[in-house]
């Protein structure tokens, strides 16, 4: 069995699935107010089950890097259609962008006009016939009227075909070792680009199966990890086993994901941990599987 710092790594497969994504750049006059209006705009987007996307925060922004050199905040957002992309940005900016204190949005990704979705285009009818567009090299820009001065917002941004569901679960001996090496996990792949970790903090105490007994729901609990189960169901843990954590991973592709998990398992091996593991559907959930042993074997 492959093993990291002596912890047991399950000869499994993730199963992860093509979303459509895109890259908004959020700018503001301070670095704070960045933070607030990214951490805003990608509230309640945890899981497509229940939302109308997936997203995250993809990494702060110096302001050498930003459209308007001033700082900002990356946003990664996934969804399963640009249609439904479109109208979940269009929702999350106009409401936790636009109204955040000197804020500006900016698109982040190339665009290919029949692959792009349209944001400020949308967004420009706040400004009641008072807003202006400018093109610049090519780009255009609407700027909307507001209380603190204007909002400037792209007209198109591009989108791409990313993978979503990238995961690992981490089984631990009690709640505190699992959830300390799930924090360990989230902190050495919130350094890397290109990926977002969707859950609260990153990490997913209530991780899924397909299906349910009852049937509009098409996701239940994920029985065979949850400790107060054992006995009562065909369980997935070793002995000795308390606490699980999953890490679920987006990335814009494949290859972004699979180094995201080559880091986050490695950070996750430490003192408590009993396994690792990853959620396996029999290939059936998604299409791209990322092999555990394939991707951690040494060299």
């Amino acid at each position: 069995m492959l093993t990291i710092d002596s912890i047991p790594i399950e000869d499994t497969f993730a199963e992860a699935f093509p979303m459509t994504a895109a890259r908004l750049i959020v700018t503001a006059a301070t670095p704070e107010w960045a933070r607030t209006a990214g951490r805003v705009a990608t509230g309640y987007a945890s899981s497509v089950i229940g939302c109308d996307a997936e997203a995250g925060v993809e990494r702060e922004l110096g302001p050498e890097e930003t459209p308007d050199g001033r700082p900002g905040v990356s946003l990664l957002l996934f969804a399963f259609s640009r249609e439904a992309l479109q109208k979940a940005a269009v929702n999350r900016v106009g409401q936790c962008v636009l109204t955040c204190a000197t804020t500006a949005c900016y698109n982040g990704l190339p665009v290919v006009k029949e692959k792009a979705i349209r944001i400020g285009g949308n967004l420009r009818f706040f400004g009641d016939g008072f807003q202006i567009s400018k093109k610049l090299e090519g780009r255009r820009y609407w700027r909307l009227p507001v209380m603190d001065g204007e909002f400037t917002c792209e007209d198109f941004f591009g989108t791409t075909k990313g993978v979503a569901g990238g995961n690992f679960l981490i089984v631990g001996e009690s709640q505190a070792a699992a959830l300390a090496a799930a924090e360990a996990a989230v902190a050495a792949i919130s350094r890397l680009p290109c990926v977002i970790l969707p859950f609260p903090g990153g990490v997913v105490r209530s991780g899924s199966k397909v299906g349910s007994k009852y049937k509009k729901l098409r996701a239940s609990t994920n029985d065979a990890y949850c400790p107060t189960l054992r006995g009562q169901v065909k369980t997935a843990l070793p002995e000795g086993a308390g606490a699980v954590y999953e890490i679920v991973i987006d990335g814009l592709d494949l290859a972004a994901v699979e180094e995201a998990t080559r880091v986050g398992v490695r950070a996750a091996c430490r003192r408590g941990v009993l396994r690792i593991s990853a959620g396996n559907y029999g290939g059936k959930l998604g299409p791209f599987h990322l092999h555990l042993h394939k991707l951690l074997q040494p060299g």
